[in-house]
């Protein structure tokens, strides 16, 4: 089933563009805060809230208007409770919600008179303040009858509010609004249009409970909420809208167009029509990273593909001249073997040998130098150079050729053993057949990094062929058999290694600095 789903949703999944993704989720997280707040009933919360603060202020000043004119109350001790301010105890979550307020019931008892005088008093400052807050006001005595306000004459007594009222408490309760009916298409998402707050608070003269004050009124809906907040809400939806638009801009020129121009560049470099841009300036770090990180795989491609045309044109160079004289001696053998001398047969066999042996010596200097080529560094590699080169000495000296150990600063390099003995003897098997007599290594430490200087005392490099020893199959040598491609495996070994080798041009002889990475 999920192998299903996933399978429809890769086949019509539309292709996005970045910048339509970017913008698509800062609008999604911008707009969490407000469906956050309609659906999760934030905004309406405060709207009781706000309704029920409404209900308490209107509810404290006429309490405190009906205590003042309740008949032969002291001035002075209207009211012994502390002086503290009232929050809001109703909540959408948590508060629970009652059923209709009940009609009144018959009243068992006669008003008290002195609660009707006080009714009349108090009779147009309610009206008053009606008028303004749209609430219902009701007054009952301390028998819970109605002595003002809707369904006067009847009684409240069993009401759970009224009764906790009278027993000196103050009190919000939710109710159902029977006479609710919906007025707007989208009403339904408000809870709180179908519901109606009722406060209630007791009157308190000369320390007791002499009647209670009931004010119930339907909480700001949410729409209208919205609607009387509506230049806030849309100048707020400007700004988030306007921030969008900056943010996606910005992340636009940081990781968007950077982007699409490494992708323009890649298909120029693919078809060997373009470089390489320069980095913009308002890329991310990362894109930034990346510009360089592309522009060196550019480099070292195109380095490597003139490498290759190179050694292609090098290598059919090198193996064009043995196999034209093998070809030039079988004609001579196919047109002349009958009439040949002993003599002259075996000159041209000499020769065909010749050409063979230096065929297979290309070959197998190639097969090294492409396992060179290919050589992967080890991380773990750890190997005492000094023991190495000790050991490379003694197998190079001879009567004709001494090998002299100098400097020997000791390090553990992080390449293989095999490497550093290879280049090496090559330094030196060059050294011996340039004519030298005697060479001398040296070893420093240099930071990070251990140099082997391999110096002779021959007859130096020219500087026409120093820029050039390095490439492969250049050699003076060419005929003592000489292949040319000696230096450019040392030089591919030790950069597979992360080392290098570099020609000294101003030293006597040829000094040859051998730099290789010291292992952490």
């Amino acid at each position: 089933m999920i192998g299903r789903a996933k399978a429809f949703l890769k086949r019509h999944w539309p292709a996005l563009r970045l910048r339509t993704i970017l913008f698509g989720t800062l609008l999604f997280t911008a707009a969490l805060p407000g469906v956050g707040a309609l659906f999760l009933r934030v905004y309406e919360n405060t709207l009781v809230r706000q309704t029920e603060a409404e209900l308490i202020a209107q509810g404290a000043a006429l309490t405190g208007a009906a205590q003042a004119l309740w008949p032969g109350a002291a001035p002075g001790t209207l009211d012994p409770r502390p002086y503290r301010p009232e929050g809001s105890t109703i909540d959408l979550r948590t508060t629970r919600v009652l059923d209709e307020r009940p009609r009144a019931s018959e009243a068992a008892t006669i008003p008290d008179p002195a609660a009707i005088d006080m009714a009349r008093r108090l009779q147009p400052i309610v009206a008053a303040t009606a008028r303004t807050t749209l609430a219902s006001v009701q007054l009952v005595d301390a028998r819970g009858t109605i002595i003002l306000g809707y369904q006067a004459g009847r009684s409240y007594s069993r009401l759970p509010e009224v009764a906790a009222a009278l027993q000196g408490r103050v009190g919000t309760v939710l109710r159902t609004n029977g006479a609710y009916s919906q007025r707007y298409a989208f009403e339904w998402l408000s809870r709180a249009s179908s519901l109606r707050i009722h406060h209630v608070r007791p009157i308190v003269v000369d320390g007791r409970v002499v009647g209670a004050l009931l004010l119930s009124r339907s909480p700001r809906a949410l729409f209208r909420g919205l609607y009387e907040d509506r230049g806030k809400i849309l100048l707020g939806i400007a700004l988030i809208f306007g921030t969008l638009l900056g943010l996606t801009g910005l992340l636009s020129r940081g990781i968007a167009r950077p982007i699409e121009a490494l992708g323009d560049a890649t298909r120029r470099v693919a078809s060997g029509t373009g470089t390489v841009p320069q980095t913009p300036a308002t890329a991310a770090i990362e894109i930034r990273a990346l510009f360089e990180d592309f522009r060196a795989m550019a480099a070292t491609i195109d380095r490597r593909s003139h490498y290759l045309r190179d050694f292609a044109a090098s290598v059919s160079h090198e193996f064009k001249t043995p196999l034209a004289g093998i070809s030039g001696a079988i004609e001579l053998f196919e047109d002349h073997g009958a009439t040949m001398t002993p003599e002259e047969r075996e000159r041209f066999l000499g020769n065909i040998k010749a050409d063979a042996a230096r065929l297979s010596q290309l070959v197998t200097r190639l097969l090294d130098l492409a396992r060179a080529d290919m050589a992967q560094p080890d991380p773990d590699v750890a190997v005492d150079a000094l023991a190495v080169i000790r050991q490379v000495t003694d197998a190079q000296s001879a009567a004709d050729f001494r090998v002299i150990l100098g400097a020997s600063d000791a390090a553990t390099v992080a390449v293989q053993a095999s490497t550093v003995e290879a280049v090496v003897t090559t330094l030196l098997e060059n050294a011996r057949q340039a004519g030298a007599s005697e060479a001398k290594i040296d070893l420093e430490r240099k930071g990070d990094a251990l140099e082997i200087a391999v110096t002779d005392n021959g007859r130096g490099i020219a500087p026409a062929d120093a820029e050039r020893i390095f490439e492969p199959f250049f050699t003076t040598r060419r005929a003592a058999g000489g292949t040319g491609l000696g230096l450019a495996i040392s030089m591919s070994l030790l950069r597979a290694g992360g080392g290098g080798l570099a020609l000294d041009p101003e030293a006597s002889g040829t000094r040859l600095v051998v730099t290789l990475p010291v292992a952490r």
